[in-house]
């Protein structure tokens, strides 16, 4: 299934990267983020993939599903998000991904997360966690935090700066960098960071592939209590959370 996958998300990919080619602009959606081609053609090809592919399955992407209305599904299900990073397509700085995942039991058991402007995909089920780029594919591992200091990578477009202090507080952090979309997770699973906290609202499709590819890698992702990031729940809207590398 995970090749399955792969293959899906680099088809999307292609969709993604023929809107960025022509400049794709956005329009606003209901709740005042952005939506553009992109998005809705990427979540096209994917939907249609994942129903030839498991059609038991319902699907949860991000344009399709309304977050007041849709009831999370009971037992397995797919979440997507066709474009995250809108932001970071629409500056063109080429750190956006697809992202899809496959939710087990409250917990995401496979993710595909793929920067096609990068050339980056990162993905992994429960035996198998790769990266795979122009060097080819290979082993992911996230680190233990280093004796001289953790290094914080945190979110380019929608940074809490006020919040992100306090975290910091009594914790050796040596450097900090930042990233665009579920980026930052990948960059945890690879040993490049230890540390992203995120405080302001995200959404299951967000993260649930960075998150399945992270705690493949050895990490974890938690809420602000130390409890595992749990996916279904009422809106799909999660709540403040720390991914982080190993412990």
């Amino acid at each position: 299934m995970l090749e399955d996958i792969i293959r899906l998300a680099r088809a999307a990919g292609d969709e993604v990267l023929a809107v960025y080619a022509e400049g794709g602009e956005a329009r606003t959606k209901d709740d005042g983020s952005p939506v553009t081609e992109a998005d809705e053609r990427a979540e096209k090809v994917i939907c249609a993939g994942l129903a030839r592919l498991s059609p038991e399955l319902p699907v949860m992407a991000e344009e399709g599903c309304d977050p007041e209305r849709d009831e999370p599904p009971e037992g397995s299900f797919w979440l997507v998000d066709p474009l995250d990073g809108t932001k970071e397509f629409l500056s063109r700085n080429g750190e956006f991904t697809v992202n899809i995942a496959l939710i087990e039991e409250a917990a995401p058991v496979l993710g595909v997360v793929l920067a096609p402007a990068l050339g980056r995909l990162f993905a992994a089920d429960r035996t198998t966690v790769v990266v795979e780029d122009d060097a080819g594919r290979r082993g992911l591992s996230a680190r233990a935090a280093p004796a001289a200091g953790a290094t914080l990578v945190s979110s380019r477009s929608h940074g809490d700066a006020e919040a992100l202090a306090r975290f910091c507080e009594g914790r050796r952090i040596a450097a900090s960098i930042t990233a665009g979309s579920s980026l930052k997770f990948c960059l945890v699973a690879a040993g490049q960071a230890d540390l992203y906290p995120r405080f302001g609202r995200t959404m299951e499709w967000d993260t649930a592939a960075g998150d399945a590819v992270l705690r493949a890698a050895g990490g974890r992702v938690t809420d602000l209590e130390g409890r595992p990031l749990r996916y279904g729940k009422p809106g799909f809207a999660n709540p403040p959370f720390v991914a982080s590398g190993r412990q």
